[in-house]
């Protein structure tokens, strides 16, 4: 009886397949390693390989006994996904489709999908809910999108249930300190400040400072990484129990600036930490934050990191002792 993760060498796969061993579930996980890293799977049984490799899925179908699916595995840079659309329709889109099409071969009924705020696009009010308009504003929240009504066809044509996960703004690092943020490169704005912090960087870029927000920079829900992990476990706990396909909103339901985010990492890492203005990014919404009720109320989840202190406090714990994150990259 085992979870199969996809993409579980990365940043929030890497953390739910930790949460998974803590709880003392047999885990399967699959990764290419071109964005994860192999030194963050705890444990488990690790295959290196690709969605888009039928055989080897079937393969893993074959080896384990896989009663559920938890798919991170996906392209995940906004800016490059309006650069190059072909390859995130290929890797995102296709990529799922090999999956539910050989979870439909196995017989494996139930999956936890990994989301994202970005299917909205510009929001029409704030908290956003799972009912609001969805039409994003970038590639990479489109193929999201597009996956998400795939796996809405597979449910009524295979009956394979689904949960969509649509997070806001990752951030912090595991309690243990062993696993953390990095990414190459690097585009989520926790690490870029805290990578200021410590001096890697000279400054860091704040993308517009002329929103319609209070202080004029991007607002955004910050969410903890191991607050993420648990919604997963729990998503799959409510398909077990017989829950139907849904979408999910997980976030704290407040929102922070860019500017508060730098405030804030300076007096937990007390470092200067100095901001240059740039401008504005296409695509870039002026406030994203989450309505969690539905996820609180139907899956009984409940964040336990929502002040921005304690979520950038754990994410400096892990860049300040690993400064190099998993190691030395060329």
């Amino acid at each position: 009886m085992a979870i199969l993760v996809t993409g579980g060498a990365g940043y929030i796969g890497s953390h739910t397949v930790a949460e998974l061993l803590d709880r003392g579930e047999e885990v399967v996980v699959i990764d290419n390693l071109l964005t994860g890293h192999r030194e963050a799977v705890l444990g488990g049984t690790f295959y290196e390989g690709d969605l888009r490799d039928k055989a080897l899925l079937e393969r893993i179908f074959t080896e384990n006994n896989i009663t559920a699916v938890i798919h991170f595995a996906a392209s995940s840079l906004v800016g490059e996904s309006m650069q190059n659309p072909a390859k995130y329709y290929d890797n995102n889109v296709y990529g799922a489709m090999c999956l539910l099409e050989e979870m439909n071969k196995a017989g494996v009924k139930n999956i936890v999908f990994s989301s994202t705020a970005a299917t909205y696009g510009e929001p029409d009010k704030v908290p956003i809910e799972e009912t609001d308009r969805t039409e994003p504003a970038n590639v990479y929240g489109e193929t999201k999108l597009v996956m998400e009504r795939m796996m809405s066809w597979f449910d009524k044509a295979h009956g394979i249930r689904y949960v969509a996960l649509r997070y806001f703004n990752a951030a912090g690092a595991h309690a243990s300190g062993k696993i953390g943020e990095d990414h190459r490169p690097e585009s989520h704005l926790v690490p870029l400040v805290l990578q200021t912090a410590l001096g890697q960087r000279a400054h860091i870029s704040v993308f517009g400072d002329d929103y319609p927000t209070e202080d004029g920079t991007c607002v955004r829900d910050y969410i903890h990484v191991s607050d993420l992990a648990d919604a997963h476990l729990k998503a799959v706990e409510y398909l077990a129990g017989g829950g139907e396909s849904s979408a999910f909103n997980l976030g704290n339901g407040q929102g922070f600036s860019v500017k508060q985010v730098i405030e804030t990492a300076k007096q937990v890492t007390g470092r200067d930490i100095p901001a240059v203005i740039e401008p504005r990014r296409s695509g870039d919404p002026a406030v994203l934050v989450a309505s969690s009720a539905k996820a609180r109320s139907v899956l009984g989840w409940t964040p336990k990191h929502d002040r921005l202190e304690d979520i950038i406090s754990s994410a400096w714990q892990w860049h300040e002792s690993k400064p190099q994150g998993y190691g030395n990259h060329e």
